[in-house]
């Protein structure tokens, strides 16, 4: 029987109250509520495309805004994920994906390095999405990167609706993901790595 990799991470702060449940060997089942619903659908589709499956719960000031919410979100599923990675040994570490969606095109490409960066390269027409600020959305991936022990490339090469493009950054990021993390058979357990640890 296949030992699933799988974490649950909770943070409570002044500001939000969040419980993050995953399992990255999954089917990309998910159970989100954040009280922000376009964030939901985003979260929805990352677990969908990555095949992780993902419970997040999350309570936050949306009297004040979004923003501790959405970035706090991002930190505690990045740590789930690093929770639940160990230490890294065996995983393809790498991986890359375009996704089209009608006008728009965005890549993704990640390494599992435990050196978090962030190259954020999306504009946006709109200052929001539904009810959510489109600047918000740099803010999740930036916390998602950094606590998930990601290198993280997301760039959107083109489009025009604001919708489609970050939504097919959600979904890159997803696919590169899933390669990312899928178990390589030839690294016979060892880290993807000249120097034999990540």
């Amino acid at each position: 029987m296949i030992k699933h990799r799988t974490a649950t991470v909770d943070r409570k702060t002044k500001e939000t109250d969040i419980s993050v449940t995953l399992d990255l060997d999954g089917t990309g089942q998910s159970d989100i509520h954040t009280g922000i619903g376009f964030f939901d659908h985003m979260l929805e589709s990352f677990s969908k495309h990555s095949a992780i499956d993902l419970t997040v719960r999350c309570k936050g000031d949306l009297h004040i805004d979004m923003h501790h919410s959405v970035e706090d979100t991002g930190i505690v599923i990045g740590q789930a994920i690093l929770k639940a990675l160990g230490d890294f040994a065996g995983i393809t570490r790498f991986g890359h994906a375009y996704i089209p969606m009608d006008e728009t095109l965005s890549r993704a490409s990640l390494d599992l390095c435990n050196r978090p960066y962030l190259i954020w390269k999306v504009n946006f027409a709109r200052d929001k999405v539904g009810d959510m600020d489109t600047e918000l959305f740099k803010e999740f991936f930036h916390a998602l990167s950094g606590n998930g022990g990601m290198c993280l490339h997301v760039e959107n090469l083109y489009g025009e609706n604001s919708h489609h493009i970050i939504e097919s950054c959600y979904k890159a990021t997803a696919r590169a993901l899933r390669t990312a993390i899928a178990v390589d058979a030839k690294l016979e357990g060892k880290p993807a790595s000249t120097k034999g640890s990540l």
